[in-house]
């Protein structure tokens, strides 16, 4: 793969970093266009997404540290490295929904609208970052005859990271149709965790970067139905509350 697109003597442009510029700079810009339809200011999408992509990151690279510590214990070096890859998505799910609400409470932003407007943005975000997982040569699935020939692995494997970004293309575009139809507020940040957790549930069973918990399924997988069965939860409490007040 590209791990490295250029380089200028100690100075090196990682396609890993690059991917996850453009998935912020596009996805802020896209959702900044809609801001008008929940009455807020553009530039305020600008703040939030500030705000999520740097808890997301900070997040996402902690649990990853946790789940491998006994690697960073003998490499504390690598711990500031996420040019080379490393950010578990659930940590960052975690870090940016409760930074991204703390964010919308205290500048008294209306909290459903604002993740429904932000939930296809998010989908298409990190499908755009998974480019970079290829490119980048993490987040790889298992070996198979037909795969994609990975030099840093030395094998073919399942090119998982494309499995991914194509399924959450397809998810941004169903969240965009949806919001338009839903009639619960925060159904369609609700929907995206159920898709996202289970489009991962689904694609960890190709990959090979994860060791089996339990049961014949790994930690993001047990993470991934938990996620599951919260969203089913509040998706079933938004319909019971708005029948009550019907």
């Amino acid at each position: 793969m590209y791990p490295v697109i250029c380089q200028w003597g100690p100075v090196a442009i990682y396609s890993y970093g690059v991917m996850l510029a453009i998935a912020v700079l596009a996805c802020s810009y896209l959702a900044s266009r809609e801001a008008h339809l929940i009455g807020i200011q553009p530039q305020t999408i600008f703040d939030l997404v500030f705000w999520l992509v740097t808890s997301g990151i900070l997040g996402a690279r902690l649990f990853y540290i946790l789940l491998n510590y006994h690697f960073f214990l003998d490499h504390p070096e690598e711990i500031l490295m996420i040019q080379k890859g490393g950010l578990a998505w659930h940590g960052g799910l975690v870090a940016a929904t409760w930074a991204g609400m703390r964010f919308v409470r205290k500048k008294g932003l209306p909290l459903t609208a604002t993740l429904d407007l932000a939930a296809p943005y998010v989908a298409l975000g990190e499908a755009i970052g998974r480019v970079g997982c290829f490119l980048n040569g993490c987040c790889y699935g298992r070996e198979v005859v037909w795969g994609i020939y990975f030099p840093v692995h030395h094998a073919h494997l399942h090119p998982t990271q494309l499995y991914a970004m194509v399924g959450l293309v397809v998810f941004f575009f169903i969240l965009k149709r949806y919001r338009r139809v839903a009639t619960l507020g925060g159904d369609v940040f609700v929907f995206y965790l159920f898709g996202a957790s289970l489009l991962r549930f689904i694609i960890e069973f190709f990959r090979a970067d994860h060791d089996i918990l339990v049961a014949g399924l790994s930690v993001f997988q047990w993470v991934c139905l938990g996620i599951i069965l919260v969203a089913m939860y509040v998706h079933l409490r938004l319909k019971s509350r708005a029948r009550a007040s019907a």
